[in-house]
């Protein structure tokens, strides 16, 4: 498959979970506590119902939080967008339904993301063990959803951090059982802990064996602490336009600095880390004043972070980019080797099915889209 020419992998591309996932997967033990969806027919509502009383969202008024895929739904019956995923006809959101979505949009590869389980993920639990089960939930249902097509779904492993041992070992189990190409996280801190915290040098060290790049993606609602939370949570225009507008980016830079400066990348040279659905427009910019700041003080960073700031992002960090992010363009020569593509499929923000087709119209080299649509994200992933 090829649009004008160009082969697509899409980074991050979403699935929209069934309401009853983790009832159906998750160690019987917790069963009675899974998370559930809200089904209201003919379709889900792509809600959760609150967990032990609390609801997901710490804004949530009402007796569930709404989720992204909600907004899916939302804009079907707005103007008939997925209408034909998510409409009276039920068909669900299963994988043919994702491969039918990836051929209209000439997407030939994925790395599939989550979309409840960006909320599920984005809480701490009052027991580590449960927190585990449901991200080994998750990913074995994220198994078999890919083993419908193993040449073009490929998985990103749900990875729960407040408990760090049980982390290594899902991430051990996502590759050397699922056979998982890389590892999901939530930016926002865990338990009090920047990534930088040397108690997730374990975590980072299983990446680095079992060759996982780790992806790193913002999500709404969450109940863990996130970038202008303490300014915008009085209700303030729309949280599109302060939220989810505001954190992702600022979420990632944040992340940036804990990586780089942080020693992360330096400590572990063969870690691989994607920020995305976060633009990549903003990376010149945060990566100039990093290395001037290292400049004026080598001296006394050289023998912690031997090389620039920015020779560690380039060296092991991708960002993705929007498909008419046309910001981006005039500085592309300086972070081109580094940006992947993503559709970010089915959210209500992405621009499917004429994302691919949007990008292709942005003014940039044929060389530079050629290595955005495919080789980079080959390189992310590790299939080059």
């Amino acid at each position: 498959m090829a649009i004008n020419g160009f082969r697509l992998f899409d980074s991050d591309l979403h699935v929209i979970e069934p309401a009853d996932l983790w009832r159906r997967y998750i160690d019987p033990r917790f069963r009675d506590r899974a998370p559930v969806g809200v089904v209201e027919q003919p379709f889900s509502t792509g809600h959760l119902h609150p967990l032990d009383g609390v609801p997901f969202s710490p804004t949530d008024t009402g007796d569930f939080a709404p989720m992204a895929s909600g907004h899916c739904v939302e804009q079907a019956h707005a103007r008939g967008r997925y209408e034909q995923y998510c409409g009276f006809d039920r068909r669900g959101w299963g994988p043919d339904v994702q491969l039918e979505a990836m051929d209209a949009e000439g997407i030939d590869r994925a790395v599939i993301f989550p979309t409840a389980g960006l909320t599920v993920n984005g809480r701490e639990y009052d027991d580590d063990a449960f927190a585990a089960a449901l991200a080994r939930a998750y990913n074995d249902w994220l198994a078999d959803f890919c083993s419908r097509d193993g040449d073009r779904l490929f998985g990103a492993a749900m990875i729960h951090v407040q408990n760090v041992p049980a982390a290594v070992e899902e991430v051990r189990r996502a590759r050397r059982e699922l056979g998982f190409r890389g590892i999901y996280l939530r930016p926002n801190p865990m338990r009090g802990r920047n990534w930088h915290d040397p108690a997730y040098d374990p975590l980072w060290a299983a990446c680095e064996e079992e060759a996982l790049p780790v992806g790193f993606h913002e999500g709404y609602p969450s109940r863990l602490p996130h970038a202008v939370a303490e300014r915008f949570n009085d209700g303030l225009a729309d949280w599109w336009l302060t939220d989810h507008v505001a954190r992702h980016p600022i979420e990632m830079m944040y992340t940036a600095i804990c990586l780089i400066s942080g020693g992360v990348l330096e400590r572990f040279p063969g870690l691989t880390v994607g920020l995305l659905e976060a633009n990549c427009s903003w990376v010149p910019y945060w990566l100039w004043p990093m290395d001037e700041h290292y400049e004026v003080r080598e001296f006394a960073l050289k023998a912690r972070l031997p090389e620039l700031p920015s020779t560690y992002f380039k060296r092991q960090c991708f960002v993705s980019i929007e498909a008419d992010e046309e910001a981006a363009c005039p500085i592309l020569e300086r972070i081109a080797d580094n940006v992947v593509f993503s559709t970010d499929f089915p959210h209500s923000d992405c621009a499917w099915p004429n994302a691919s087709r949007a990008f292709l119209e942005l003014p940039m080299s044929e060389e530079q889209k050629r290595r955005i649509l495919w080789d980079n994200c080959e390189r992310m992933y590790g299939f080059a």
